[in-house]
């Protein structure tokens, strides 16, 4: 399965790529600022996929929801799929791995189940590690860096999942920059500096 994808190139030889995965019901045009927001010398190459389900309220969608944090097994996986050829054809020496959301929970496996490359950083944004039936999380290090950032007073995600994230990561040796803002579902302008440095 082929994803649509938007490109940003790197203003010269790309230093790898910096890949970012949107949230339920947007698309691949959603996080498309952040890639100048996040890489502004623009070192990297820049890539938004779009999900590949189009479903009830509408945009696009990674999987169907199955509840928190317990994607649906068989859209998720036909995701997964398609989302790991995209990344192992991209072949650059470096890759940042971000999503929010439900491109959160997808970013989160992408970087961090068994059986795949490492990312060399991963962006959580207001998501949670999913947990699906043939997959597991690979929590030997050594880890990426990794930058976890949730609102507080999210309704659609608690920020409960954030905090666990966190915790599992850090009990496993992984070092994670973390921080919370009291915003809902969103990304606080707040903490690009901090996605920024773990982009660097």
């Amino acid at each position: 399965m082929g994803l649509e994808v938007r490109e940003r190139p790197a203003a010269g030889e790309a230093a790898g790529a910096l890949v970012l995965l949107h949230g339920r019901g947007a698309d691949e045009n959603d996080l498309f600022p952040l890639l100048d927001a996040l890489d502004p010398e623009r070192r990297l190459h820049g890539y938004t996929p779009r999900g590949p389900l189009s479903l009830p309220p509408g945009g696009a969608h990674w999987y169907i929801l199955g509840g928190i944090p317990t994607p649906e097994p068989q859209t998720f996986s036909a995701s997964y799929a398609a989302l790991s050829e995209f990344l192992d054809e991209l072949r650059y020496e470096k890759l940042v791995l971000g999503g929010f959301s439900q491109g959160c929970a997808m970013a989160h496996a992408l970087a961090l189940f068994r059986g795949r490359p490492r990312a060399d950083a991963l962006l959580a944004m207001s998501g949670f590690i999913p947990r699906v039936d043939g997959y597991e999380i690979d929590l030997d290090p050594p880890f990426p860096r990794i930058a976890i950032v949730h609102g507080v007073l999210d309704p659609v995600i608690s920020v409960e999942w954030g905090r666990a994230a966190r915790d599992t990561l850090e009990e496993s040796g992984a070092d994670v920059a973390y921080r919370e803002s009291p915003i809902g579902h969103g990304i606080d302008p707040e903490v690009i500096p901090l996605l920024r440095d773990v982009v660097a």
